[in-house]
């Protein structure tokens, strides 16, 4: 259920948005005056804000203004002033649209479930999830090729976080250094052999509590690689 302040000082107005809304399955809380208002709503968790703008304590700009450094949430501006600069103005300050008294709480309901929507597809839109890999400490997130290992962000040339992505990815499969380097520089081997040697090398002194006996990346004598799990 969504969460609704109303900032409002006149109470008749108030309680009958309070009761549109709550009829339209809404959760709605009213705050009569400015100070209390701007509490409420950096305070407590809502989902939209309808503001009135000529507030005792404090106006409905500035709580406009002070909501917008901190949250994202709808807000819809409620005002008798009727001026083209009263509605630029607030809309300049991060309102969300201007409604002018009087009006049919009908329309302010329909005006608040298009919002909601707005709002809702904006949040799942930007909920991407990121791609991670992680095993006994080592976290590497593919989708912002970066590499922590107990908490602790370590830097990786390209290839070495291909290469460490790749084998952790496949864990206690052998490779060869041919297949390696067939799969991580996508092309044959012919005399480059070394080259995964010294990335094999390079990732372990940033992974390993002792390079001379692995945790992660394991040596199988006279095979290649293996990332143990």
């Amino acid at each position: 259920m969504s969460k609704i302040l109303i900032i409002e000082d006149e109470a008749e107005i108030a309680d009958l948005e309070r009761d549109y809304l709550e009829i339209n399955s809404y959760e709605v809380e009213i705050a009569n005056e400015g100070k209390s208002g701007l509490e409420k709503a950096l305070g407590q968790d809502f989902d939209l804000v309808i503001l009135d703008l000529m507030l005792p304590g404090i106006d409905g700009y500035e709580i406009c203004r002070r909501i917008r450094e901190e949250k994202n949430i709808p807000i819809i501006m409620v005002s008798a002033k009727k001026d083209d600069i009263d509605k630029i103005r607030g809309l300049g300050l991060g309102a969300d649209d201007y409604m002018t008294k009087p009006f049919s709480p009908s329309e302010l309901v329909a005006r608040v479930k298009a919002h909601l929507s707005r709002y809702e597809r904006l949040i799942h839109s930007n909920q991407k999830v990121n791609d991670i890999v992680e095993i006994r400490g080592l976290k590497i997130d593919k989708t912002a090729r970066r590499v922590y290992l107990n908490g602790e962000e370590k830097t990786f040339t390209t290839k070495e976080f291909d290469l460490l992505t790749f084998l952790a990815e496949n864990p206690n499969h052998v490779y060869s250094k041919e297949e390696l380097f067939r799969e991580i520089w996508d092309m044959e081997s012919i005399g480059d052999i070394a080259t995964v040697t010294v990335h094999i090398k390079k990732i372990r002194e940033k992974i390993e509590f002792d390079t001379s006996k692995p945790q992660y990346i394991e040596t199988i004598w006279g095979v290649g690689y293996r990332f143990k799990v």
